[in-house]
């Protein structure tokens, strides 16, 4: 189920993302709302899969994985579900998203070396539902992950939306309130 986040989903969401450990009346306190609105809020994102975790976020490169590689794979005709069960019992394997074009998936791995990088490589190709790996290790993070900017223009998208529709005869306007960027 998806929808729209609006200014208040969105400053609750920043908050948490910035302060993990708050407690869920500092939250309620600081966006100035009662803590039920601030838990049924919250559980409303999660029930949604806006908000899909709360657990810390771990730097592998300070686990002693510093080569990250995005290794694209070549999957045999119809063996798609196999590959992916071969993947998800490589730990270095982080994630896998299945793409168009000449690859059939996506991983995003981690290695100690160039060294372990071939052996997860090889592993993998052990299995005959991959067929050909092509390894691009990365060099350095320019932008690291974030939802932020987006979480932002979410909830421009939906306040503008709202207001379009206030002056149609429709809801309510929400004034707008400034969500943390991060």
């Amino acid at each position: 189920m998806s929808g729209p986040v609006d200014q208040l989903d969105a400053r609750l969401i920043a908050l948490l993302r910035d302060e993990p450990r708050i407690g869920l009346m500092e939250v309620a306190r600081r966006l100035k709302v009662a803590r039920g609105t601030v838990q049924a809020r919250l559980a409303k994102l999660t029930e949604r899969g806006v908000v899909r975790g709360f657990g810390p976020e771990l730097d592998p490169h300070r686990m002693g994985y510093p080569l990250m590689a995005f290794v694209f794979l070549q999957i045999t005709q119809g063996r798609l579900k196999e590959a992916v069960r071969v993947l998800e019992e490589v730990p270095e394997v982080l994630e896998a998203t299945a793409t168009s074009g000449p690859s059939d998936l996506l991983c995003r791995v981690v290695a100690r070396d160039t060294e372990h990088l071939q052996d997860i490589v090889n592993r993998a190709l052990s299995n005959p539902a991959i067929r050909r790996t092509t390894s691009y290790i990365a060099l350095s993070e320019q932008i690291p992950y974030r939802t932020g900017p987006l979480l932002d223009s979410a909830a421009a998208q939906a306040t503008s939306a709202k207001r379009g529709s206030s002056r149609s005869g429709g809801a309510a306007r929400i004034p707008a309130g400034s969500a943390p960027r991060g």
